[in-house]
């Protein structure tokens, strides 16, 4: 049964860094887009960027560009999310998600991981 479980959340200071990882059992993530999106109660969840399976490139919301990078390991059927110079509105519970195609559309998305918690304050 395909499974993806997302790792790495953490409670860090205004400036800070964290790396999520989303770990992948019965599939193979090369084979798919994989995208991070995440939620704050109360509103509702938003794409924050995903990785092409064909070459590699990335999309990144607006509000994270130039801050987040998301990398693919496929020997270790992992794809990362690296987030750097974090800001107290980044806080929300991060999820990873596996589609056929490449879009941020979320009804696209085949696979959900169960979501892991980001707090940023101070």
């Amino acid at each position: 049964q395909a499974q993806l479980v997302e790792s790495g959340g953490h409670l860090v200071q205004p400036g800070g860094s964290l790396r999520l990882s989303c770990a992948a059992s019965g599939l193979i993530l090369e084979h798919y887009v994989i995208g991070w999106f995440r939620q704050v109660p109360g509103k509702e969840r938003e794409g924050v960027c995903s990785i092409n399976h064909s070459d590699g490139r990335a999309f990144y919301a607006d509000s994270v560009k130039g801050r987040f990078t998301i990398s693919r390991d496929n020997a270790k059927n992992t794809v990362y999310l690296q987030m750097n110079n974090l800001k107290p509105e980044d806080t929300g519970v991060y999820y990873c998600a596996a589609a056929r195609i490449w879009t941020m559309a979320q009804d696209e998305y085949i696979y959900w991981g169960q979501g892991t918690q980001v707090t940023v304050s101070s």
